[in-house]
């Protein structure tokens, strides 16, 4: 298997902390959910027992009026059908863009104790993710 992903590498966080801060971003979310949540060692949780999915719906649930409260919206979600360019054995199970007013909106969200808590049950939900920030343009009619 692959090397799969859930939390930022060191790196990666770094990256996106040195770029413009003052100005809107979208952020990319590809998730592949676990069968089965898994919470760490002890944590009584009454979510132990619940699938990925069911985990991640509960993350949004209490780390939305968060993620909110600092500008966010989702402004694309869509649920995977099939890879057309890429590695055949590539699969996700959901998609989404989340944009922030800028890059400030989300280290406050982040740095929230009460997201802090809800992340528990993403961290629980996936299996695999990829986050990847990009600068939003204005859209038109051709693919240039």
């Amino acid at each position: 298997m692959s090397q799969s992903y859930i939390d930022p590498s060191r790196a990666n966080f770094e990256a996106f902390k040195n770029l413009p801060r003052d100005e809107p971003i979208q952020m990319l979310n590809l998730l592949l959910y676990r069968d089965k949540a898994e919470y760490p060692e002890g944590h009584l949780h009454h979510g132990n027992g619940w699938s990925g999915r069911r985990a991640y719906q509960e993350y949004g649930k209490t780390s939305g009026p968060i993620f909110q409260r600092v500008g966010g919206s989702i402004v694309w979600r869509g649920t995977f059908e099939t890879v057309v360019t890429g590695p055949e054995d590539m699969h996700w199970h959901d998609g989404f863009v989340a944009q922030y007013p800028n890059s400030g909106a989300f280290f406050e969200m982040i740095k929230d104790p009460d997201y802090q808590k809800a992340v528990v049950n993403r961290t629980a939900a996936l299996t695999d993710s990829r986050l990847v920030r990009f600068k939003p343009v204005s859209a038109g009619e051709g693919f240039g």
